[in-house]
């Protein structure tokens, strides 16, 4: 704004080159890379669009692309060496060597696998919410963690309300622990109250009491796909809706999970818990779908764990009963994926429904138990010793 040519007055500039800070930028940026590591090989994934795909007789190679920050990992040094050489012929780039952090999360390697967190991301939000000196508490909600709309008095600072729960969203990427805790402060981010942030002061309580833990990741050889689900019928206080929750895990290692509040209302407990079926079944085809890009496809059905039998016989029942009629879509969808040998749907009795955690309030000894189910370690534990799984 502002430039004009005398010449020629109503002319306006063609731009050979996006700017940065244009709300093109970041397209032209992705569509110009993508463009160029296609010339060498590379296929760009249909599953997820940040992520490249380099398979070459035994070479194989993965780059996923975050704005301008790329991880590259390949299966030999000297592929490795030679597409470095050719990105840094097209791009500005500079090669910070072995994965440490990535996007605030940091990276640590042992002989064990990988140990992510993002502790100083933790520390972080502590100190905004000036909790630096609170006294710590060992779960992050009381078992009766549903809270209303309209209980006690409307939060005189909203926007600290929101501010914080939302960075609380972020450090859910290596802390699992909390997502359910989280899910649940920001059902109220429209109009929190007093009592609203006191449930989020205790997250962050429970943070700085364990800031050493984060995710870990072992080796190992096995690439069964398993999942555990569960959902806490009309749980809401206000719309009586279902909070649904799964875990995924690619062999001993937690790789999806998710704690959320399902659309409708359902009108049975049964109902409720076969949503939540069908949420971790549509999740774990995309998840097979990007494994098979990968080059590594599953040739095993992947197991699904429900504590609801019900649940259970109606994925497999090819009857339409009078009760279920109205959620004849995701029968039909759970049914063909289980005819079809792809998905397994399995009764695990309550006391091993690991994904309670992500749908309700635990007593500490049965949260504890969870979130070392979670593969949530300390840090010091994580990198020392001999990592075994339960």
């Amino acid at each position: 704004m502002g430039f004009r040519d005398t010449k020629h007055p109503d002319h306006v500039c063609l731009l050979k080159k996006s700017l940065y800070g244009l709300k093109q930028a970041p397209r032209a940026w992705h569509q110009r890379f993508a463009d160029f590591v296609s010339t060498i090989g590379f296929v760009h994934s249909k599953c997820n669009h940040s992520l490249f795909i380099y398979h070459k007789d035994n070479e194989i190679s993965y780059l996923l692309l975050y704005v301008d920050d790329i991880i590259l990992t390949t299966n030999t040094s000297k592929l490795r060496n030679s597409l470095m050489e050719l990105l840094a012929k097209e791009f500005a780039m500079k090669d910070l060597g072995p994965l440490g952090s990535f996007l605030g999360i940091t990276v640590t390697r042992s002989s064990n696998g990988l140990f992510l967190d993002q502790q100083a991301y933790a520390r972080d939000i502590i100190q905004r919410a000036d909790l630096v000196h609170c006294n710590p508490v060992s779960t992050p909600v009381d078992t009766n963690g549903k809270q209303s709309n309209e209980v006690g008095k409307p939060y005189s600072n909203p926007t600290e309300y929101r501010s914080l729960a939302g960075a609380l969203q972020y450090l859910t990427f290596t802390r699992p622990d909390i997502t359910y805790d989280v899910q649940q402060v920001c059902l109220h981010m429209h109009a929190p109250h007093d009592a609203h942030m006191l449930a989020l002061k205790r997250i962050i309580r429970y943070i700085k009491g364990t800031l050493s833990l984060g995710l870990h990741i072992s080796k190992g050889s096995s690439n069964s796909l398993y999942s555990y689900t569960d959902a806490d019928w009309a749980g809401c206080p206000d719309t009586r809706r279902s909070t649904s929750g799964y875990c995924v895990y690619l062999g001993d290692n937690l790789i999806s999970w998710s704690s959320k509040r399902q659309a409708i209302v359902s009108r049975s407990s049964a109902e409720a818990e076969y949503r939540g079926v069908a949420n971790v079944v549509a999740k774990t085809c995309w998840l097979r779908n990007l494994l098979l890009e990968l080059h590594n496809p599953l040739s095993k059905a992947t197991l699904v764990f429900c504590d609801k039998v019900s649940a259970v016989y109606l994925s497999g029942n090819p009857v339409q009963h009078q009760r279920t009629k109205h959620i004849e879509l995701d029968i039909h969808f759970v049914r063909e994926k289980v005819a079809r040998g792809q998905v397994r749907v399995l009764h695990v009795p309550t006391r091993f429904q690991i994904a309670d955690i992500f749908t309700k309030g635990l007593p500490r000894v049965l949260f504890e138990e969870f979130r070392y189910s979670l593969c949530i370690r300390d840090s010091n534990a994580s990198t020392e010793g001999e990592y075994k799984s339960t």
